[in-house]
């Protein structure tokens, strides 16, 4: 079930994926809705994807879609982030897809710089990055280590070269992003990092935002269990890299060119 006042072809479409977000989703909807008309110099649908949720969230989606122009609302009838984002991303017309966390703990002010690199041409993703250098993080000691040390064990396990995977503030260009969700297999949180992983192995272009974020106390994300998908994520993607060095052709060196010339 999708719904939308706006009908015309967007430059940029933000996705917010909720699950039982009823709560907070008025306020994030609206606080964006407004920076979007008043400070964002293009045009811009925000669609908020439900996922399967089981408290007035759908029905509050709903009223914002029927109220504010620019505002759509999907529902899904299974959860994941990923899923939410695989749904929305791959219907969009959009020549920008985005999306951010719900609570918005990355500085809306960041926005123009996401997308810029990306309506130009200069990038084909970009990401927010709480680790970059120039970024301001308010969050505990123990989510610090814990995002510190995810994003190191990628770039040991999986040779990744982004700084951070998991900040809930990304964009891509429509082309790019939709040529990599067919090879996403994640339907939870780990469909970032997959995603990320995947567009470097196709040498695809990631700009980095440093922001300005700050931890919502009351997040609903379950620390030790997404941390478990996570190295099960990391252990499929090794197997996936290995498997391709297997079938990949021999290059024979200089030396033996040489020879076989000869």
């Amino acid at each position: 079930m999708e719904t939308s006042r706006s009908t015309p072809t967007p430059s940029v479409e933000i996705v917010i994926p909720v699950y039982n977000e009823a709560s907070s989703l008025a306020r994030s909807v609206t606080r964006l809705h407004t920076f979007v008309a008043e400070r964002f110099p293009h045009a811009t649908r925000i669609t908020i994807a439900d996922n399967a949720s089981t408290d007035a969230t759908l029905e509050i989606a709903l009223r914002l879609a029927d109220s504010l122009d620019g505002v759509g609302a999907l529902h899904l009838d299974a959860k994941g982030r990923g899923r939410a984002l695989r749904a929305a991303w791959s219907r969009s017309d959009a020549d920008v897809l985005a999306y951010m966390d719900v609570d918005l703990s990355t500085d809306l002010d960041h926005l123009p710089a996401l997308v810029a690199p990306l309506l130009s041409g200069a990038a084909d993703l970009a990401i927010g990055s709480r680790l970059a250098r120039g970024a301001r993080v308010t969050r505990g000691a123990k989510r610090e280590l814990i995002s510190r040390s995810y994003n190191r064990i990628l770039r040991l396990a999986l040779r990744a070269s982004f700084s951070d995977a998991q900040c809930g503030f990304k964009a891509g260009r429509r082309e790019a992003i939709q040529s990599l969700l067919g090879d996403v297999e994640d339907e939870n949180w780990f469909f970032d990092t997959e995603l990320l992983w995947l567009a470097e192995q196709r040498s695809m272009r990631i700009h980095e935002v440093p922001v300005h974020w700050i931890d919502d106390p009351d997040s609903r994300v379950d620390i030790v269990a997404t941390a478990l998908e996570d190295l099960r994520g990391i252990a499929r993607l090794r197997r996936v890299a290995r498997q391709a060095a297997d079938r990949a052709p021999a290059t024979p060196s200089p030396r033996a060119a040489t020879n076989q010339a000869h």
